[in-house]
């Protein structure tokens, strides 16, 4: 479970980039956080990272306090950025056997480590620099299921996808939550992202203005319900 009380941050210059954030994503439940540069989705995510310090408030990652314990949260959450960060030059064997390395694991099962992703064994000996950015994706979340998080962090999964790899990866997603996953993402992408949220956070100017339910949003009118009440939150504290 993924919990953020009263989350906030501050930098030294004044700028607020997260205040206040309440939000709870529990065991089994996928949040997507959506809004506009700058309202505070990779803060929340760097917060429960404990990639900065927040200045009030905690982000919790199974009960444990991500900044005064950051070992042992960082042990509960698995993390995927925006652009992996994987060896190119090396084969996809190679980058697992390497990860696994950091974590400590010994005698991977390479094979089953695919399997959940839809990797098949032949990509074991290809060089990464030879997969497509959807490849890589779901090589990265195979690399990051192997630490035995049951909790996600996913920034920006499916930028820069092509239509059929977005679609992939978020059936992936959709799959881990059944299985009983805590899943956060932040994203952009209004449509396929959100048929697979339990909740939709939308924040703006650090602020969570609204958090909605998946079953609320209709995909045909997904853009306008968000963009409707990013306006009202806008013209509410104008």
């Amino acid at each position: 479970m993924l919990e953020a009380r009263n989350l906030s941050k501050t930098y030294p210059n004044g700028v607020r980039a997260l205040d206040s954030l309440d939000l709870v994503v529990p065991d089994g439940h996928l949040c997507c956080l959506m809004g506009p540069n700058g309202a505070g989705k990779s803060t929340t995510i760097n917060l429960f990272l404990d990639y900065i310090e927040p200045t009030a408030g905690v982000a919790l990652v199974d009960g444990i306090n991500a900044h005064s314990d950051p070992l042992e949260s960082r042990r509960r959450v698995a993390y995927i950025p925006e652009q992996v960060s994987l060896y190119g030059t090396l084969s996809a064997r190679q980058n697992i056997a390497f990860f696994a390395g950091l974590t400590g694991q010994r005698g991977v099962d390479y094979v089953a480590c695919l399997r959940p992703v839809g990797l098949e064994e032949a990509v074991l000996s290809r060089r990464v620099e030879t997969f497509s950015k959807g490849m890589r994706q779901r090589l990265a979340l195979a690399i990051a299921l192997l630490k035995g998080s049951r909790n996600l962090l996913l920034d920006e999964p499916t930028s820069g996808l092509d239509p059929q790899g977005a679609s992939i990866f978020v059936d992936l997603l959709s799959r881990l939550r059944e299985e009983g996953y805590a899943i956060l993402v932040s994203s952009h992408d209004l449509y396929r992202i959100t048929e697979i949220s339990d909740t939709v956070a939308i924040m703006t100017n650090g602020r969570l203005c609204e958090s909605l339910r998946g079953a609320e949003i209709h995909k045909g009118t997904v853009n306008h319900t968000i963009l409707n009440i990013l306006e009202r939150h806008t013209r509410s504290v104008a």
